[in-house]
């Protein structure tokens, strides 16, 4: 049995200031997923994702749509290993992290 999948993903587009930080987290966590998501001073959100291979699949072709009020250009995604989740607080599965 292999391991879980790790993704980086970079999302363009309207995506600050529609929820869209919020909606990744709660889209996350309803997949039962491990990482991160925050804003970019670039106007980009950016995400790394972690868990069984469909379900990372499922929320990176969630994120092409975003919650209502986004407009998203452009999904960027590249493979990731564990040291990606670094920054999260201990015990935390899924967490919004501060703008970079």
């Amino acid at each position: 049995m292999s391991g879980p999948v790790v993704c980086h993903v970079i999302v363009s587009g309207r995506v600050q200031g529609c929820g869209f930080r919020a909606w990744t987290e709660r889209q996350a966590r309803g997949r039962d997923l491990d990482g991160w998501v925050r804003n970019r001073r670039d106007g980009t959100v950016e995400a790394v994702f972690c868990g069984p291979a469909a379900a990372v699949e499922a929320m990176i072709a969630a994120c092409h749509q975003g919650p209502a009020l986004s407009r998203v250009t452009g999904v960027v995604v590249r493979d990731g290993d564990l040291s990606d989740l670094a920054g999260r607080p201990a015990g935390q599965a899924f967490v919004v992290l501060s703008t970079v």
